[in-house]
């Protein structure tokens, strides 16, 4: 490591560290809220309809509307104002314990989603360039996907402490959870306020020859590896149905459902660190910048497993269908958002992000809605022909993938 690069590892790994917190902070205000939502929305007599559809739609919004704030921060090049615009949208989740009023509560929930698309595409276009050439990009997301699985485990915790402690009025209880987070949304500012100060005092993003936004494309790799985990995706079976699947068949209680899913949080979260040091390691032992995609080689195999053990009638088969899928979901999470970094260039990166993110949001739509509508109809065995159709799919795409990695064709970095 030359002396240039010794200077700026020791901020890079604090601003990574920064940013990890941040990510942290954030799922403790919004898993938190949404842990409880619906339960909320349900005490005040919405409807299941009403609370499905507006969910639903919180979703889509999430996930489309980050193609639209990709592009617009990389025409701009405001990373940062996006970043600050989007955190500072999670102000709308302690509003929520302001008001009874459903219409308002399901306009919060929605600009709560709008702020999380906003942010996404510019804060991981950020931690990319901060961790290229010091870090590592895999160890960098690693990271941050490990901490958003602790804000994500803390958030729900906070509404459990409130409800102990608080008395028996149950519309009372969730407004005092919500006006709880606020805390947490005033450190999260604070933190990103410092991150900024941070990479502008060390200049951690130096200075790169602009170009004009329409001479770079996004390359083949971006496409085939984005038509990959599309597919992956689509035959991913969504905790929703399998926790839907242990309640209707009385399997478990509604308290070791909730455990069930918290061990796979803590599964994600260690294999978030794992394979982000393995994706980098890849990189190098490869010496190709796309050589960390090589370790979704199991993915599609080990998805294609999960129909056969979640939704099956044994608690031991349902378990180890769990630990996988927090395995998959970790892998999903951490390479997902390193291989952007490596596969476009830093002026699309924000492109890139988002067009990938509205892929993979469409992927979930489409995957629990089909799998869920079939539950219904008591169809498992389309469920697994389904998932199966998704990841042979995904399983040629692989392969054309791998051949490009492994050639080095020109496309692949």
């Amino acid at each position: 490591m030359g002396a240039e690069a010794k200077k700026r590892f020791a901020p890079a790994v604090t601003v990574i560290i920064l940013f990890g917190i941040i990510s942290m902070l954030g799922d403790v205000v919004y898993e938190g809220a949404r842990s409880v939502n619906s339960q909320y929305l349900s005490l005040l007599g919405v409807s299941a309809a009403t609370v499905g559809l507006a969910f639903g739609i919180g979703e889509f919004l999430g996930y489309s509307l980050r193609m639209v704030a990709g592009v617009l921060s990389d025409r701009s090049g405001n990373y940062w104002t996006f970043m600050f615009a989007g955190y500072g949208m999670l102000a709308v989740v302690p509003l929520m314990g302001l008001t009874m009023n459903w219409n308002i509560l399901i306009v919060l929930i929605l600009m709560e989603r709008i702020g999380k698309a906003l942010r996404n595409p510019a804060k991981d276009t950020i931690v990319s360039r901060v961790s290229e050439g010091q870090v590592g990009v895999g160890f960098a997301f690693g990271l941050q996907e490990a901490l958003d699985q602790v804000g994500a485990f803390i958030g729900p915790l906070i509404f459990i402490m409130v409800f102990y402690l608080t008395g028996k009025n149950e519309i009372a209880q969730y407004q005092s959870g919500y006006q709880s987070l606020f805390i947490a949304v005033v450190l999260l500012m604070i933190f990103l306020a410092y991150a900024y100060r941070r990479v502008k005092k060390d200049e951690l993003i130096p200075a790169m020859p602009k170009r004009e936004f329409r001479t770079e494309r996004l390359k083949p790799i971006f496409w085939v590896y984005t038509a990959f985990t599309f597919f992956c995706t689509l035959g991913f079976v969504n905790f929703s149905l399998v926790g839907f699947h242990l309640k209707d068949s009385g399997i478990m209680s509604d308290a070791n459902i909730v455990l069930l899913y918290s061990v796979a949080m803590i599964v994600d979260a260690a294999t978030a660190l794992l394979v982000g040091k393995a994706y980098d390691r890849l990189k190098i032992r490869t010496g190709m910048k796309t050589g960390g995609l090589l370790v979704l080689t199991a993915i599609p195999l080990v998805t294609l497993l999960l129909p056969f053990l979640t939704l099956s009638g044994s608690i031991p088969l349902i378990v180890a269908g769990m630990v996988l899928f927090g395995v998959v979901l970790g892998t999903h999470e951490t390479v997902m958002r390193s291989a952007i970094a490596d596969i476009t260039p830093f002026h699309k990166r924000g492109t890139g992000y988002g067009v990938f993110n509205t892929a993979y949001g469409l992927a979930l739509l489409g995957g629990a809605a089909l799998m869920g509508w079939l539950y219904d109809l008591d169809q498992a065995g389309l469920i697994v022909a389904f998932v199966g159709a998704a990841e042979i799919i995904a399983l040629l795409i692989y392969v054309g993938m791998r051949r490009m990695v492994r050639t080095g064709r020109p496309g692949t970095g």
